[in-house]
């Protein structure tokens, strides 16, 4: 409804101009049409533009094990498969001073997989990018907050929507604190408690055998 009010709102305006700049002035003069003022449109901002960052993040202390614990998200998938989610795992290591190696390991269909990715550090500490086949379709990686050693927060946004995930050392702290530092950032996200999906802390795969790794190096 909204869009169809400005698109009938835009046309009457349009009307609007249309007439003034025929009406006549008295002895029968045509008046000059006034030039229309143009507004500069304000730069688009992007939401991961302004997430800010850890303070004084150390990228090498990010490598290693972290359960992911909870997901605040509006993908379709997500919203419609949400009480479906599989434990899911990941690991960072240095592949060098330019490159985050990830692997994460999930389940689906009773079945462990892994995926392998490359996240590219930029020079701004604690911001990375996942490469995707075009450069509109990568994916900006903000590491929101961290303590290295219990919890992490990262922002994923991808064409312009955010996807926040709660990241844990261990399936045996998600602690009240946690919890609750992580839903007021979501809600900064307009990321409410509806789209909140807690992840199982049970049951992570271990081993995955060659034929079910899904080696997304350099893009997927």
């Amino acid at each position: 409804m909204a869009g169809a009010w400005r698109c009938t709102l835009v046309v009457v305006t349009l009307m609007c101009v249309c007439l003034w700049g025929s009406t006549e002035a008295v002895g029968g003069a045509r008046s000059r049409p006034r030039p229309q003022r143009r507004h500069p449109k304000k730069p688009k901002v992007n939401p991961i533009d302004v997430t800010p960052t850890a303070q004084n993040i150390n990228i090498q202390q990010m490598t290693g094990i972290w359960y992911l614990l909870n997901t605040a998200s509006k993908c379709s998938h997500l919203m419609n498969h949400g009480t479906k989610v599989e434990p899911t795992v990941v690991n960072f290591t240095l592949a060098s001073d330019q490159i985050l190696s990830v692997s994460t390991k999930t389940r689906l269909n009773h079945q462990c997989w892994e995926i392998l990715q490359h996240y590219y550090l930029t020079p701004t500490p604690g911001r990375l990018t996942l490469k995707g086949a075009r450069p509109e379709l990568n994916t900006d990686i903000v590491i929101g907050e961290t303590d290295y050693n219990s919890m992490a927060i990262l922002y994923y946004q991808k064409r312009g929507k955010i996807t926040m995930k709660l990241y844990g050392r261990s399936v045996d702290n998600l602690s009240e604190p946690m919890l609750t530092k992580f839903e007021q950032l979501t809600e900064k996200q307009d990321l409410g408690l509806a789209y909140i999906f807690p992840f199982p802390t049970y049951s992570h795969c271990g081993e995955v055998d060659r034929d079910h790794v899904i080696n997304c190096v350099p893009t997927c």
